[in-house]
């Protein structure tokens, strides 16, 4: 990379993949390279611009800087890859030294709150690092702590949307800030803690308002509240079933509560992924905003102990003066951990030691400062989740290497994180790293005397909390001594933070000066059955966090790549009635099929259903997509009531559950039972008794047909089911606490009231397009029609009644059922349907059974779109599915198609199998051109990594790039396909489910089409085949598979230059998520 550096000079940086990242997966690898290439020489340059500033250019001091990883490292050796969350960092090392004392080690929870955001994350004695995160979209591979970034800060902005209170993503920023900066900025969390009194002006620099001379207004926020209130109150007065009017503290109120809902989340899920109890730990708050809300986030998580440190509002400043220099040596591995390679990892160990030592040494420390820690990068075989292994607390046993026992160490972490172990399974050691410290010896702990006096009061002042107004005290920080206790409600002012100590808490001085609150168990408020549209934000959360962590467990205690790596799953919760509630994450293509299963067991089973059951269903006709994706259904019974009360499930895609080929997904299926096992209202637990037996005998079951097998992994199906059932579990006791927190009564009214307000998002977006449709055609009717490959259409028709906000979903004149597999289940239809309806709204609404209560839709029978039960369904939910998304959206004239199809490759033998999904074109709209390169709509796979498809599988990755011009042009042209092409290197069957390969992707509006796919075969001899859309064949060393995949389609005429897509109005700064839950998350989205 060159850089101008002006008179003609340029800088130049060089960035070697290898060097910058020594791990295992070009991409990231690549990411990383990239990213140090571009930010090293801005340091670089800046650092220069630096020194310049100082007497001899601060040659001979040591400059030292943070690092992500909570290192020091010389001012030469930082670099723009390291140097990403070196602020954070320098946080959690703060609270790391300052929270957490081995004599007594009790686990700390860093909760740093500042203005755009808010970081969180853990200490237990060590550092928990990542070693691949994403910043800015940009895969960052480098040790990392594990620091995770929520949108919640003091500069979030509040909205009030579709009966919801919202807080961030949006932040105000520095400029304009908080409307009390007064300078016309919006409401913040800010603003509301200065509305309800926890904020006090006179305790504020006069650096405000355009000048930056005036105090903070208070006036500025009690204006904007004001109609932000009056706005909150006339959407209540016009629905059925509201609360009284909302005073504007109880707005204010409204918002900090579902802040600190909205923190609260990350936590329970950075605890939780690895088998910890949020209650056990102490919170350790700092940042300029935490101490605000630090008692009402551990009471929430059932903490105990807050301490925020006297330096908490620049701890992550006091942490990087506390932290030791690091020099990390890393090299790929790629070898098992067995008594044969004992001594090749002894040697290398040793060979990364010296390095480390004689890099700390070089800078002035002697060998009695230095420290080394050796890790192996271990993972099972045949799995992809590795995990960084430590021999500290593992001395070297007699079946271990002399560094350590490492084997040891990976299999109690595994344990501890997993919930089980795989014996069977050899280790891998992936990659080896040293890490070497140097000690700085910097602890400046100075004991604070105590005062002998009482603790004297700076001030009153009136505060509003959840039951109304208090006096409170106010005190200072410097006043306060050891043997001082502040009891609350009480703000206690520092320079830098102020913290509020809330009613039933108490605050004690440590020796050390630092603040060490107790929390107490609060009054609890009373919540009715009517709607309170605060209330209801705090169940939207609640109940979303409870399919949150029903998706943890399962995670945690599958087996499976699919499941515990591919994360490919959905975990959910259901009203009574059997309507979905929330769900987490968002699988499009489960989000409207899993309800369907839950409702048809209802009305299946009836009164056969008794607590300690547990259903497993994968039937099309009960609600299934596909057969591999398995339901797992636990009804939630309460002594008060006959009946089911709540419903949860998790749904999971399995590698294989029989069939004609291995993985389930034949290309070629032609009735349902070549695909696999069927379940339809199958008792998997009966009375509590896990049915092994009869589980094992359905799913071998398709070996009896001839050309069919049973499933080829029954240990894995065995295992993840029983990870399904602990999932639900965990469903039911979260769904226990709630009710016993809040009654039955009120948890079953909330639940109605999150999905009316979902129905009411939706009816809203439909008269907003009744009204511009009818102005604009004069009608409100539209329709549209597609064909699949072979000629099947897909038809449609949409009714809307704009008084109601309702509309008629008409699929009449959609194909027959065909023989093949692109039947898609009615469940398919309503998961597209309802994935479409969510993209329309175009805000963040609950995705559940409200969303389709404005809908009515008619699917006839015996047709592609609901063909009968002994239908093939395996492509209908990985490429009609696609075709129906594309249908809907052109009826509401939303954007062009894309390229309608997952791509589905599958290639195999008795030995191995592999299965991917291959991008293409998005379709353009009427304001964007379409991506290129990528999945849309019912699918976002990630493809896995060049590295890792060559080493493990007989395949060359010859090329994978853009395919230009394929989009179609247009105003907004379509997005690029791809051409992805494989070498062969063993004999092995390839098999190819594709769609788009006869009818090309169209354009909207005078758009042009995009291109069709191709799927071509080049023999070792020369010899080119067209495969066509769907086949299977057999491949021989030194063949090629060329995939060309479908752009998108164009949207408007095409006039002199394509047009520049219009800027979306960026109106605040957006925080950038980031850490463990984050990263998860996202893995879960792209499956």
């Amino acid at each position: 990379m060159y850089w101008p550096v002006g008179s003609g000079a340029w800088l130049w940086s060089l960035c070697i993949l290898t060097q910058v990242m020594p791990m295992i997966r070009i991409v990231p690898r690549g990411y990383t390279a990239c990213a140090d290439a571009y930010l090293t020489p801005c340091i670089k340059r800046y650092l220069h611009g630096f020194c310049r500033g100082f007497k001899n250019q601060l040659k001979d001091l040591q400059v030292l800087f943070m690092r992500s990883d909570g290192g020091l490292t010389p001012m030469q050796n930082f670099s723009g890859s390291r140097a990403i969350l070196s602020g954070p960092a320098g946080g959690v090392v703060g609270y790391a030294i300052t929270t957490y004392h081995r004599d007594h080690p009790q686990p700390v929870i860093g909760f740093d709150m500042g203005g755009t955001s808010t970081d969180v994350s853990r200490y237990a004695g060590e550092y928990e690092h990542v070693f691949e995160a994403t910043t800015a979209g940009i895969s960052i591979q480098a040790p990392q702590l594990d620091v995770n970034t929520v949108a919640a800060g003091g500069g979030s902005m509040l909205f009030f949307r579709s009966g919801l209170f919202v807080v961030g993503p949006e932040s105000a920023g520095a400029h304009p800030g908080p409307a009390c900066y007064r300078k016309g900025g919006p409401l913040t969390v800010t603003d509301a803690n200065l509305c309800l009194g926890r904020l006090l002006p006179d305790y504020f620099p006069r650096i405000f308002g355009p000048s930056e001379d005036q105090p903070l207004s208070r006036e500025d926020t009690l204006h904007q509240f004001q109609k932000l209130a009056a706005d909150i109150n006339q959407f209540q007065a016009g629905r059925p079933g509201s609360a009284a009017s909302l005073s504007v503290e109880e707005v204010a109120m409204g918002f900090i509560r579902v802040a600190n809902e909205a923190m609260c989340r990350p936590i329970r899920s950075l605890t939780q992924a690895k088998g910890h109890d949020t209650s056990r730990h102490v919170l350790a708050c700092f940042g300029g905003a935490g101490g605000q809300h630090a008692c009402a986030i551990a009471r929430s998580l059932g903490m105990k102990t807050v301490f925020i440190h006297k330096y908490g509002g620049v701890l992550s400043a006091f942490g990087m003066a506390l932290a030791d220099v690091v020099h990390e040596a890393q090299e790929p591995c790629s070898m098992g951990y067995s008594p044969e390679s004992f001594s090749l990892l002894e040697g290398r160990i040793a060979a990364l030691e010296r390095r480390c030592i004689e890099a700390l040494q070089e800078q002035g420390f002697h060998r009695s400062q230095i420290d080394t820690e050796p890790f192996l990068h271990l993972r099972y075989e045949r799995t992809d989740c590795a995990l960084m292994c430590s021999n500290r607390g593992y001395p070297a046993a007699q079946d271990s290497c002399l560094v350590g026992n490492f084997k040891l160490a990976f299999t109690d972490r595994y344990q501890k994180e997993f919930g089980f172990t795989i014996p069977s399974r050899a280790i891998v050691v992936d990659d080896i790293r040293v890490r070497g410290t140097g000690s700085t010896g910097i602890r400046c702990e100075t004991a604070v005397q105590p005062s002998g006096q009482p603790a004297r009061v700076e001030a009153v002042a009136r505060c509003y909390f959840e039951d109304g107004h208090h006096d409170t005290n106010v005190y200072l920080l410097q006043d306060l001594a050891p043997d001082h206790s502040v009891t609350g409600p009480a703000i206690i002012i520092d320079k830098n933070s102020t913290i509020l100590v809330e009613p039933d808490c108490t605050a004690s001085i440590t020796e050390y000066g630092d603040v060490r609150i107790s929390i107490g168990s609060g009054r609890q408020r009373g919540v009715g059955t009517e709607l309170d549209t605060i209330q209801l934000s705090i169940f939207s959360h609640r109940f979303m966090s409870i399919a949150e962590q029903m998706g943890r467990i399962l995670q945690r205690t599958a087996i499976s790549t699919n499941i515990k790596e591919r994360l490919d799953f959905s975990c959910a919760l259901f009203g009574p009635d059997g309507g979905l509630v929330s769900n987490a994450p968002h699988i499009p293509v489960h989000l409207g099929a899993m309800q369907e299963t839950v409702q048809f067991q209802i009305r299946n089973l009836k009164d056969d259903l008794k607590e300690g059951d547990v259903l497993l269903s994968n039937h099309p006709c009960a609600g299934g997509s596909h057969l591999p994706d398995l339901t797992v259904i636990t009804p939630v019974f309460r002594v008060e009531a006959p009946r089911p009360v709540f419903f949860v499930a998790s749904r999971g895609h399995h590698a294989d559950i029989g069939g004609i080929t291995p993985g389930s997904m034949p290309p070629h299926s032609k009735t349902l039972r070549d695909e696999g096992a069927v379940f339809t209202s199958f008792k998997l637990v009966r009375g509590g008794e896990f049915q092994e037996e009869a589980v094992t005998e359905a799913l071998m079951a398709p070996g009896l047909i001839p050309g069919s097998s049973g499933t080829r992994n029954l240990h894995d199906n065995l295992s993840d089911l029983r990870a399904q059932v602990a999932a639900n579990q965990k469903g039911i006791q979260l769904v226990n606490e709630l009710i016993d927190v809040y009654g039955l009564a009120v948890v079953q009214a909330y639940m109605a009231h999150i999905q009316a307000n979902a129905e009411v998002a939706v009816r809203n977006m439909l008269r907003d397009f009744a009204e511009r449709w009818e102005s604009h055609k004069g009608a409100l009717e539209v329709e549209s029609v597609d064909y699949m490959d072979d000629g099947s259409p897909i038809k449609l028709k949409v009714r809307i009644n704009k008084q109601e906000g309702g509309a008629l979903f008409d699929f009449t004149g959609s194909g027959y059922e065909v023989f093949g597999n692109c039947n898609a289940p009615r469940a398919i239809t309503l998961s597209a349907l309802i994935y479409c309806l969510r993209c329309m709204v175009g805000q963040d609404i609950p995705l559940n059974q409200g969303c389709l209560t404005p809908i009515q839709v008619i699917i006839p029978k015996g047709s592609i779109l609901d063909p009968s039960p002994d239908a093939a369904v395996v492509g209908g939910n990985v490429l009609t599915s696609q075709r129906i998304v594309d249908v809907i959206f052109k009826a509401f004239e939303v954007c062009a198609a894309s390229q309608g199809c997952m791509n589905n490759v599958t290639f195999g033998n008795k030995t191995t199998g592999y299965y991917e999904t291959v991008a293409g074109g998005a379709g353009a709209g009427p304001h964007w051109h379409g991506r290129s390169g990528i999945h849309t709509h019912m699918t976002n796979t990630r493809i896995t990594d060049p590295e890792i498809l060559e080493k493990r599988y007989p395949v060359v990755l010859k090329r994978f790039e853009l395919s230009p011009g394929t989009g179609g042009a247009g105003k907004f042209h379509g997005g690029d396909g791809v051409i992805r092409e494989l070498l062969f290197r063993e004999d092995i069957v390839l098999s190819v489910l594709t769609e788009r390969r006869v009818f090309r992707p169209y354009g909207l509006q005078g758009g042009c089409s995009g291109a069709p796919g191709l799927n071509l075969l080049r023999r070792k001899d020369g010899t080119t085949i067209n495969l066509g859309g769907k086949t299977s064949v057999n491949v021989e060393p030194g063949d090629t598979f060329t995939l060309h995949t479908p752009g998108g389609g164009g949207f408007g005429v095409q006039e002199g230059n394509q047009s520049t897509p219009v800027p979306v109005k960026v109106l605040s700064r957006s925080f950038a998520e980031r850490g463990s839950v984050f990263e998860y998350r996202k893995a879960q989205e792209t499956v």
